[in-house]
């Protein structure tokens, strides 16, 4: 069944509304929303089942309708977006960054996000290239932004 802009803002409303089910290890379920062309995205998913993420993998035409439905503001865009737990995920947001999130839901934080899409984050990693330093960066719903963690080389810095 295909949702509509309508059906999916709906959906979009009741996932936001409700809490994920918790998995195997007391992780919640990812839900993604992804292009099927877009093979960095699926190897994010991937990247976030190895580390005990449960994923409901949703390919879909466009992201836009989702990342709508998720308010991702407009500036933090990537390449897909992302739902675990009421936060909102955009783009290539290692697993180490939404577990420490899980763990420690910061007042006021909506989502994440890695903006662009950086090498070395997790789905965009490129043999014989040096990986970037980047943020992911922690938003809330009225603009605010700040450095959740940052990455050097792959790793938390």
């Amino acid at each position: 069944m295909t949702l509509g802009r309508r059906g999916l803002f709906s959906a979009g409303l009741t996932l936001l509304a409700a809490p994920a089910a918790a998995v195997a290890g007391g992780l919640p379920r990812v839900q993604v929303w992804r292009d099927a062309n877009c093979g960095c995205c699926g190897a994010w998913v991937e990247h976030m089942r190895t580390a005990g993420f449960a994923v409901e993998d949703n390919v879909v035409g466009s992201v836009a309708a989702a990342r709508r439905a998720l308010g991702t503001p407009a500036d933090l865009l990537s390449c897909h977006a992302a739902l675990v737990d009421r936060y909102v995920l955009e783009g290539h947001v290692p697993a180490v960054a939404v577990k420490r999130l899980l763990a420690t839901r910061p007042p006021g934080v909506r989502g994440l996000s890695v903006p662009a899409m950086p090498l070395g984050s997790p789905g965009m990693e490129m043999p014989g290239a040096a990986p970037d330093t980047y943020d992911v960066i922690a938003f809330d719903g009225t603009g605010g932004r700040m450095s959740f963690m940052r990455f050097r080389g792959g790793e938390p810095a």
